[in-house]
């Protein structure tokens, strides 16, 4: 039901109430957790198979370019198809990579299996937010992203400490035992609770809004997403041998409490990030939080010896570095109206390519230099992204001030 100006009366979007965001928020925490609880579990994964610190880093790249490769399929896929169906299938793949990944016996069907793990989780992320953002009313898509994104984020301080704790005392394969479980679980209620349609876009524009805005070409959509890759970089470059290097340098037992104060900062600034970006210009949000990250990733760096300097540095840093996401997101919804679920994929998969690149490369850098090194690339590679990202997205009348 729509009223007659053409705004989407409040039961045309029941996908916003609380049943399915606290289901999706869920499955963003699930399919976080088994990104993020990787990286804590790298030296306990390389003393089970006999295998370098630099060699476990592959884990993360092969799931990474394995979402880099089916993402933009699975975006495409998910727009023909009933997205709610697509999700479904994809958690029980992602289930059964899990499993897999548990009962590997070998690091190369390890590898193998966090490859599956990579082509599940490319139909999960982009699809949970594609459903979410097509029945958010446009004044507050980044802050219902940035809610649903929260669970993403929050694995970064529950689910991946929690399953550090686990790796340390009972085996890190109960993590991932855990993890199939959970989003096997989740596959059911999907199934249901997104049977009612979205508003249609039209229907859902404010009053007096351009039914059409002018389309940005390829190369605008290309130099947006690229800003997403040279974040990711310097943000999981820092992240993804964090545990690694505290290992290293004899400080294990404080790497569960260190990833919690990383966590806590990550999800406030993804809710700072969203909060800003629908009621300021995203653009300008994302400018700032990667100057800030520039920063602060270098802070890191230099108090890294020093333990309670480095906590109070890392919840800044996370701070500041995810309040980009969402800002982004929001950004090229606007801009891209009409390409919302492909240029979500496509974020996604920069996102991905990013964070393969910091695994692949990061573990030689730590190996050749040292980790306080890679920090200080990581940060440089925030610089020309806050250089690229710019232009503003399209903005309709009505929505100002939301």
């Amino acid at each position: 039901m729509h009223s007659p100006r053409g705004e989407p009366a409040e039961d045309t979007v029941p996908g916003l109430s609380a049943g399915p965001v606290a289901l999706a928020w869920l499955t963003q925490f699930l399919v976080g957790t088994d990104l993020f609880v990787v990286a804590p579990l790298l030296p306990h994964i390389a003393a089970s198979f006999a295998v370098s610190a630099a060699s476990t880093g592959l884990l993360v790249t092969a799931f990474s370019i394995a979402y880099v490769v089916a993402s933009p399929f699975a975006g495409w896929l998910s727009d023909r198809r009933d997205r709610a169906i697509v999700l479904v299938v994809a958690l029980v793949l992602f289930s059964a990579a899990n499993a897999g990944t548990a009962l590997a016996p070998g690091f190369g069907l390890l590898l193998v299996a966090r490859v599956v793990a990579g082509i599940a989780a490319a139909a999960t992320g982009p699809t949970v937010y594609a459903l979410v953002s097509t029945r958010a009313r446009p004044q507050a898509r980044a802050q219902v992203l940035a809610v649903v994104g929260s669970g993403l984020l929050t694995a970064l301080w529950v689910g991946a400490p929690a399953g550090a704790l686990l790796g340390r005392y009972v085996g890190w394969q109960a993590a991932f035992v855990i993890l199939a479980a959970g989003t096997f679980l989740l596959a059911f209620p999907h199934a249901f609770v997104w049977r009612a349609r979205p508003a249609p876009a039209a229907a859902a524009s404010p009053p007096g809004a351009p039914q059409r805005a002018e389309r940005p070409g390829t190369g605008v959509a290309v130099s947006a997403v690229t800003v997403t890759t040279l974040w990711a970089f310097s943000v999981y470059s820092l992240y993804t041998f964090l545990a690694v290097a505290l290992h290293s340098d004899g400080r294990a037992t404080v790497v569960t409490w260190l990833l919690v104060c990383y966590g806590i900062g990550a999800v406030v600034g993804g809710q700072v990030g969203g909060r800003f970006a629908d009621r300021a210009d995203a653009v300008r949000v994302t400018r700032s939080a990667l100057a800030l990250t520039a920063v602060l990733e270098a802070v890191v760096a230099l108090v890294f010896p020093v333990t309670w300097a480095l906590a109070c540095a890392l919840a800044l840093f996370a701070l500041a570095a995810y309040s980009f996401f969402p800002a982004q997101q929001r950004h090229l919804v606007d801009m891209f109206p009409d390409r919302a679920t492909a240029m979500l994929s496509w974020n996604n998969s920069a996102l991905f390519v990013g964070l393969s690149l910091a695994g692949a490369a990061g573990g030689q850098i730590v190996h050749a230099l040292d980790y306080p090194a890679l920090l200080y690339i990581g940060a440089a590679a925030a610089v020309p992204a806050c250089l690229v990202a710019r232009g503003r997205p399209t903005r309709t009348r009505g929505t100002e001030g939301a």
